[in-house]
């Protein structure tokens, strides 16, 4: 059974600014939504099923796909599920639905991703929660008196919730620690990962100029009116020299890791269509393409940024492909370093012979076919959105530039990898061969 994605809509990604955005991850799952059921009339009566990734879920929607649903007009009965796998929530919500349609057990799903990490919540410190307890349990108004009197005004400084969430447990690293290693690791300079940033700006900013994006963002409007209709993290203005005069951010003094060359924490929702084969015949659909593979994959939560090689690897052995065969690239720009070194690993003889079981190097990948109009360093990274983001926009991409294959890769939290391959669709479905025509035969 075919799989594949009608069609799919997005908001802009909106840089968080050290205050709470105008939109839940709620809102701007509505947001994106409404506008793709507006464009389809004809199949929103049809979805079977809605499934939405979230890393961070707010505590008044605990099931934003479920409320997002409704609050979008899907019906009492539409059932709805929410999926967290870190930075790969969008991307299993669009797995579950290939796995499901595949199966044969579905024929249209609504899936995608939300997030607004500028809504992550400021939490108590241990001291102040122990603080609150001793009063809260004193059975007396003496030893209430005595509890309040051990208050500390260092009690007052809050745990930042995004900090806390973007910090593995298990090793103890946060992510950009977890960059630093690889830095060191596969010997990445400084100048190389800021150049690298500079190019995702560039990227994104002439993409933004040529109106290749305006095909799968629509704008929002916030709660006073304001309109916003475009990713606004974007510098086109950045350079290699002042990139070079910020400071690292997670491993000070010596660090290589800054805001400059990382992914910008944000605000956004992205929804895609994923149908049978069957259901796109019968409404005539011309689909953006067709989801051929996935995988997941997992490594030491310290090296979490080679997820993408670990995930990629399986699926172009078993589909016997090679890195040109491959004809666009979207590997989620976590960090820069995390990308550069997720390129040197497939160069490299020794670590696909000892960590992937290949014979040799999988090979390079021709930068003009990565990342060609920019990333999460320069448009943001919405945890639970960018891995639906980076499949619609694979496609959309493909299908501009004329390309037909292509993978859709990224990072994941807690140190796994997922991935997708692509096929993109350049015209109606052919449900059958053309007739062959004779010689003197016209069209």
């Amino acid at each position: 059974m075919k799989v594949y994605v009608v069609d799919g809509n997005r908001t802009p990604f909106l840089k968080a600014r050290g205050k709470p955005g105008p939109f839940s991850a709620v809102d701007l799952a509505v947001q994106a939504g409404r506008v793709l059921m507006m464009r389809h009339p004809e199949i929103a009566g049809e979805i079977e099923e809605v499934i939405l990734g979230c890393g961070s879920p707010g505590a008044e929607a605990t099931n934003p796909a479920r409320v997002a649903a409704l609050r979008m007009g899907l019906g009492k009965d539409m059932p709805g599920w929410t999926v967290q796998r870190n930075c790969g929530s969008g991307m299993q919500s669009i797995d579950s639905a290939f796995r499901y349609i595949r199966a044969g057990d579905y024929d249209c799903l609504l899936v995608g991703g939300t997030e607004s990490l500028s809504h992550a919540p400021l939490l108590l410190n241990e001291d102040a929660v122990d603080w609150f307890a001793d009063v809260n349990m004193s059975k007396s108004m003496l030893g209430r008196l005595s509890a309040v009197s051990k208050f500390r005004f260092s009690m007052l400084e809050p745990v930042i919730g995004v900090e806390k969430g973007l910090t593995d447990t298990v090793v103890d690293l946060g992510m950009g620690q977890t960059a630093e290693i690889l830095r060191y690791e596969w010997d990445i300079k400084r100048s190389e990962a800021d150049a690298y940033a500079v190019e995702s700006h560039k990227r994104l900013a002439h993409a933004q100029q040529e109106g290749w994006l305006d095909k799968e963002i629509d704008p929002v409007f916030g709660p006073d009116g304001e309109l916003y209709d475009k990713d606004d993290g974007v510098r086109p203005d950045s350079t290699v020299e002042k990139l070079a005069t910020l400071k690292p951010v997670f491993e000070k003094p010596y660090g290589h890791v800054t805001a400059g060359n990382s992914s910008q924490v944000s605000d956004g929702a992205c929804w895609l269509i994923v149908a049978s084969e069957r259901f796109v015949e019968k409404h005539g659909l011309e689909p953006l393409g067709e989801i051929k593979d996935s995988q997941w994959a997992a490594l030491s939560p310290a090296r979490m940024g080679l997820g993408p090689v670990h995930s990629v690897t399986p699926i172009m052995t078993r589909n016997g492909l090679g890195m040109s065969d491959i004809d666009l690239w979207e590997l989620n720009e976590a960090f820069a370093h995390q990308v550069l070194a997720c390129l040197k690993a497939w160069e490299s003889d020794e670590f696909c012979r000892e960590e992937l079981g290949l014979d040799s190097a999988l090979g390079s990948i021709d930068r003009d076919r990565l990342n060609v109009d920019g990333g999460a360093v320069s448009l943001g990274h919405p945890v639970g959105t960018s891995g639906a983001r980076i499949v619609l926009h694979a496609l959309n991409a493909m299908k501009r530039r004329g390309n037909r294959t292509g993978i859709a890769t990224e990072c994941i939290g807690g140190g796994q990898g997922g991935g997708m391959l692509l096929e993109a669709i350049n015209g109606p479905v052919q449900t059958q061969a053309p007739e062959i025509q004779t010689q003197g035969e016209t069209a």
